[in-house]
Formats: structure tokens, sequence, C-alpha cells
């Protein structure tokens, strides 16, 4: 039986999509491509403090894609609509089961998933869309580079964002 959602709980939800797609779409130059640094990927630590975080990030990736292809800036084009955010997704998935993992009390191991599955999805897409196949030496520098503009939005950005969360204590009182 699904657990039915409330208009508070859609609320949130659609908050973290609206706020996500936000800070991709006004920051766009640098949210798609080759080197990319995501800025709205420092959300992606919001699954730790909420199961609504998964799917509010989640959303608002697929938003950004569409987004993004609408106007050309998403090279990837259509197909990175539906690869792309499942790639948000299953990080997104993943961040949440890490959310009890600490590092000097902060979630940083839950900011690993989106690095990794970033790096690997993104990096062969942007590889097959510049040579027709996955497999290329191209794909170890396109997976580098989108592990690094995520490892600074995720890991560096994730980080500021939680420790804001925790100590004006919303992970109490919002979530």
């Amino acid at each position: 039986m699904m657990k039915k959602i409330s208009p508070k709980d859609l609320s949130r939800c659609s908050m973290m999509a609206a706020l996500y797609a936000a800070v991709s779409i006004v920051l766009l130059p640098i949210s798609f491509g080759a080197v990319q640094v995501r800025l709205s990927e420092a959300l992606t630590i919001l699954p730790v403090y909420t199961p609504l975080g998964v799917w509010g990030v989640t959303l608002g990736c697929l938003i950004t894609n569409a987004y993004g292809v609408s106007v050309g800036a998403n090279i990837l084009g259509a197909a990175d609509i539906v690869i792309g955010t499942a790639a948000t997704l299953v990080a997104a998935l993943m961040t949440r089961w890490l959310r009890n993992f600490r590092i000097k009390g902060m979630p940083i191991a839950a900011t690993i998933p989106p690095i990794v599955v970033n790096a690997v999805v993104i990096g062969a897409e942007l590889t097959f869309a510049e040579t027709g196949k996955i497999f290329s030496p191209l794909l170890w520098i396109n997976m580098f580079q989108v592990g690094l503009g995520q490892l600074i939005a995720c890991t560096v950005g994730g980080s500021i964002v939680a420790a804001a969360i925790e100590r004006c204590g919303l992970d109490k009182t919002l979530f």
C-alpha cells in the first residue's frame, strides 16, 4: 500500500525541486557541458534529511535537463532528460541510504554517490555525444571532469548546505 502524500510534503518536495532548477538555470553556462560545476548539486545532500529530498532533487534535475534541452544548452540532448535524471535518482537513493554514515559528525559519505554516479553516467553520455561511442579514451577525461565538478558541488557545496541546515536546526524543524 502506498503512503498518501500530504499537501505539506508535496509543497516541500516542490520547493526543493524549484530551488534546484532555479540555481541550475540562473547558472546555466556552468550547469552543462564536459566542464561543469552544477552548483545546485549541493542540494543532493537533502536526501540525508528527508526521503522527500530524493524526489525533490530528482524532479529539479528533470526540470533543469528539460530546460537545458529546450534552450540548446544541454549538449546531450533529449536523452539526458531521461538518462541524467535517472542517474540523479539512483544517486539520491544511495545518498539516502548513506545518511547515517558520518565523518566528524558530517554526512560526507552521503556526498559520494552523486559524484561517482554522475561521473560515470554523464561522462559516458558526453563521450557518446562527442564520438558516437561510449568506450573511448575520451571517456576517462569526461568522467574525470564531471567527477571534479561534482566533487566541488556535492562535497564542498553539500557540506556547506549540511552545516547550515544543522546549525540552524532545520534538520529538526523543516524536515
